[in-house]
C-alpha cells in the first residue's frame, strides 16, 4: 500500500513529506485511514534523538483514530468502515507472562512500538500516524466507542491511558486524593480522569497562573510549588501523585506531600533525575514509581471510560504541514492541551 507521510530525517532535521509503502496485508491484519494523529512530546524527543539513535526516516505519531479501509482474511472483530484507533505499540510476542496478563507494553521480550521499531516478523521499521495509512494485526486495534467525537479521541490513546493506567492501578476512587504535577498534556487529563473516578485533585504547578484551567478540568485547586509556605502546610494530604513533567527535575520538593503509605509515580520524564533523598520515603514508608502506558484492554477501558463520562482532551487542530511549528511551540513549554493533527490536510500528491 503506497501511502505519505511526514518523516523526520535526522535528529536536526525538520519533518518534510516522505513517500513509502506500507505492507500487504497479512491474515490478521486490519487496514486504516487515518483521519486524525495526536501530537506527543514523547514523538518530539524521538524524533530529536533525546533517547538514542533512531532509524531514520522516522513518521511519527502514535494517538491514532480513523477508519477500517480493508481486513485480512483472519480477522474477527473489524469489518470495512468501523472506527478504529491504534496507540503506542502494535505488537508484542503474545506468548510472556505479562502478555497474558494485558500487559502486553511490559513484554517480557518486548513491545513493538508504532513507529521506530523492527517488525517482529519482516524487521523493516515501523511508521506511525502522521501518515494516510496504516496496517496493524488486529490485536492491537481498538475500537472508538460510537458516543465519541473522532476529531477529540485521538490523545486519549497516549495521553489518557499514559494517566489512567496509574489511577486504576493505585485504586482511585471516590475520596482520594490525588495531586497531578503539571497540567499539561498528560497533566490534564491526568486530572480529568481523576475527577471521574471521584478523587479529589489538586493541581500542582510552579505559579497559579493556570488555577483556573485546572479548576475546569475538574481539580478543587492549585498548589504552586514555588510557595514555600502552601507547601509546607500540605504536607501528608496526598495519597497518590501523578508526575508528568516531562524534563529532568527535583523530586525532593514532592515527596513530603505524600501521607504515610502514599507514592508519587512518574509518567513524563525517561531519563535521568536529580539526586533523590531518601529520609522522607524512609520516614513515611511514602514510594516513587513510574508507569508506562497500559496494555490493550486497559486502553479500550479508558476509551470506553472517556466514552461514559464524555471526558476530552483539550484539542488544538493544525494541518499537516504545520507540524514543525506546534513541534516548536511544544519544545517551548507545556500547555493545557493536546494538538492534533488533522490529516484531511495531507495532500497523496
Amino acid at each position: 500500500m503506497k501511502t505519505i507521510g511526514y518523516a523526520a530525517h535526522s535528529a536536526d532535521a525538520k519533518l518534510v513529506p516522505y513517500h513509502f509503502e506500507r505492507r500487504e496485508l497479512r491474515l490478521n491484519d486490519v487496514a486504516i485511514d487515518i483521519r486524525y494523529c495526536g501530537v506527543c512530546h514523547s514523538d518530539l524527543h524521538t524524533v530529536n534523538g533525546d533517547w538514542g539513535p533512531q532509524p531514520y526516516p522516522v513518521v511519527p505519531g502514535h494517538e491514532i483514530v480513523g477508519v477500517v479501509s480493508a481486513v485480512g482474511p483472519e480477522v474477527k472483530h473489524y469489518k470495512v468502515g468501523d472506527r478504529v484507533a491504534v496507540g503506542c505499540m502494535v505488537d508484542s510476542c503474545q506468548e510472556c507472562d505479562q502478555c497474558h496478563n494485558h500487559e502486553e507494553q511490559y513484554c517480557r521480550n518486548g513491545m513493538t512500538p508504532t513507529y521506530g521499531a523492527p517488525d517482529r516478523l519482516s524487521g523493516e521499521i515501523t511508521q506511525g500516524g502522521y501518515s494516510k495509512h496504516i496496517v496493524v494485526r488486529e490485536e492491537f486495534v481498538l475500537r472508538i466507542p460510537d458516543s465519541l467525537d473522532l476529531s477529540r479521541s485521538a490523545p486519549i490513546l497516549c495521553a489518557g491511558i499514559t494517566t489512567f493506567s496509574p489511577l486504576r492501578t493505585w485504586n482511585v476512587g471516590e475520596g482520594t486524593r490525588v495531586g497531578v504535577i503539571g497540567l499539561g498534556g498528560l497533566g490534564h487529563m491526568a486530572v480529568k480522569l481523576a475527577a471521574a473516578m471521584g478523587a479529589e485533585v489538586t493541581v500542582i504547578s510552579r505559579s497559579t497562573k493556570k488555577e483556573a484551567e485546572a479548576k475546569a478540568s475538574g481539580a478543587r485547586g492549585l498548589l504552586a510549588s514555588t510557595d514555600q509556605a502552601a507547601m509546607q502546610a500540605a504536607a501528608n494530604t496526598f495519597d497518590l501523585i501523578i508526575d508528568t513533567v516531562p524534563v529532568k527535575h527535583d523530586l525532593n520538593l514532592y515527596v513530603p506531600l505524600l501521607d504515610v503509605d502514599g507514592t508519587l509515580v512518574i509518567v513524563g520524564q525517561i531519563g535521568p533525575m536529580e539526586e533523590p533523598m531518601t529520609m522522607p520515603l524512609v520516614f513515611g514508608r511514602r514510594r516513587v514509581a513510574g508507569s508506562l502506558i497500559g496494555g490493550i484492554a486497559e486502553t479500550q477501558e479508558v476509551l470506553d471510560f472517556c466514552a461514559e463520562h464524555q471526558i476530552y482532551p483539550e484539542c488544538q487542530m493544525i494541518k499537516m504541514d504545520e507540524i514543525n511549528d506546534a513541534f516548536e511551540h511544544l519544545a517551548q513549554g507545556d500547555f493545557a492541551h493536546r494538538i492534533v493533527i488533522d490529516m484531511a490536510s495531507l495532500s497523496v500528491d
